[in-house]
């Protein structure tokens, strides 16, 4: 790879942040305190990634950190050290998770659907683990417990995950599992 991409350097700014953030490398300068969520949204115009409560309570800007769900909102930017995927890394992962969003009714005002959908892909992506956990649809609803949605009431977004979590299995050669 070549160098980082470099956003907001200059004299007297902050040392360098530097991350990987949908599997590139990037630089940006912004002091201590600055959160992830910021640093996608404005410096790197990732916008998929809302900030909402800015104290890490509604998940709407939910990314993933090393594979795991984060709260960007309250996760200050020098502090990450793995890679960051926004939904806008996982747009392609999910597709049939929105097609699921879309068929359920879980989209409804839509703010929260992209930490959903970012938290959805991490969920899938644990897709064994969490069939052979027991109960799939209480595991998946304690695993969203973070991401508040106001309108949909929770039922059809949970029922989108666990269809895809299933139609996934389904989809697997059997020496795979």
């Amino acid at each position: 790879m070549g160098e980082p991409a470099v956003s907001g350097a200059g004299a007297g700014q902050p040392p360098p942040i530097r991350l990987t953030v949908n599997g590139a490398p990037v630089e940006v300068r912004a002091p201590g305190s600055t959160t992830l969520a910021t640093v996608l949204r404005e410096q790197l115009d990732l916008r998929a990634t809302k900030i909402a409560c800015e104290r890490g309570e509604c998940g709407a800007c939910t990314v993933l950190v090393g594979g795991r769900p984060t709260m960007a909102c309250v996760t200050p930017a020098a502090l990450v050290r793995e890679p960051v995927e926004t939904l806008e890394a996982v747009a392609d992962e999910v597709t049939d998770l929105r097609a699921e969003f879309a068929d359920r009714g879980a989209f409804q005002c839509g703010f929260c659907t992209p930490g959903q959908l970012v938290h959805g892909a991490a969920l899938t992506r644990r897709a064994d683990e969490l069939r052979e956990s027991g109960d799939l649809q209480e595991r998946v609803r304690t695993e969203l417990s973070g991401n508040i949605c106001r309108c949909t009431g929770y039922q059809a977004i949970t029922q989108a995950v666990c269809a895809v979590i299933a139609r996934r299995a389904t989809r697997m050669p059997e020496g795979a599992r």
